[in-house]
């Protein structure tokens, strides 16, 4: 499942969960993360965002490569775009580098091919919350390669959730809980009101 491990790997725990393929705009302003991001920018390489959540650092979290550099401050603080590649798992912990590092291990998902029904019940569900949320009617060609990963980080859940999806090891159980999610987010979002429900944040359909 887990075929290959990095040491060295620069770490940033945050109060988040980062998915593959999501979007994530973030300041960076202490000293020794700024280091580590411009250290990043300088090999071309990638760090882990970790969930650093009220019961602890969780060990599964997501590769995030530099998107763009918005701003660089005079003071050293930046604002960029980071945005998700690959799950990894923490091995070890280091402080070697200055900043948190440690070796990692990335993650593979099982053999098992995404089955049909579970793809398009997800789809369909995310199709309706978009157009529950937003007004925008998107058909089939819109969400044709989109994954579990792909349609959950347009979406604006909270990170417990995001921290259990990004866990799972199999596209089929991703499916069956985005789908979940999909509907559960859509049936909320008409309870409150079309008038309160339009919320986005950094593009994405905002729940919870």
């Amino acid at each position: 499942m887990a075929d290959s491990s990095d040491s060295g790997f620069a770490l940033f725990p945050l109060g988040l969960v980062a998915l593959p393929h999501e979007l994530v705009p973030l300041h960076i302003f202490e000293a020794r993360y700024r280091v580590m991001i411009a250290d990043c920018l300088e090999q071309g390489t990638e760090f882990g965002i970790l969930w650093s959540a009220d019961d602890g650092l969780h060990d599964v979290g997501c590769a995030m490569e530099i998107a763009d550099v918005l701003e660089e401050l005079e003071d050293g603080r930046m604002n960029i775009i980071t945005r998700g590649t690959r799950p990894f798992t923490l091995l070890e912990r280091s402080d070697a580098l200055g900043y948190p590092s440690g070796t990692v291990q990335w993650l593979d998902d099982d053999d098992e091919d995404p089955d049909t029904a579970l793809v398009a019940d997800a789809r369909d569900a995310y199709r309706e919350l978009v157009r529950t949320a937003t007004d925008r009617v998107l058909d089939e060609d819109d969400v044709a390669d989109l994954d579990a990963y792909r349609m959950a980080a347009t979406v604006e859940f909270g990170p417990r959730p995001k921290q259990a999806l990004l866990e799972l090891r199999n596209e089929n159980d991703r499916l069956r809980m985005v789908a979940t999610m999909f509907s559960e987010a859509t049936a909320r979002l008409q309870l409150i009101g079309r008038g309160e429900s339009k919320a986005r944040s950094n593009g994405k359909v905002r729940f919870g």
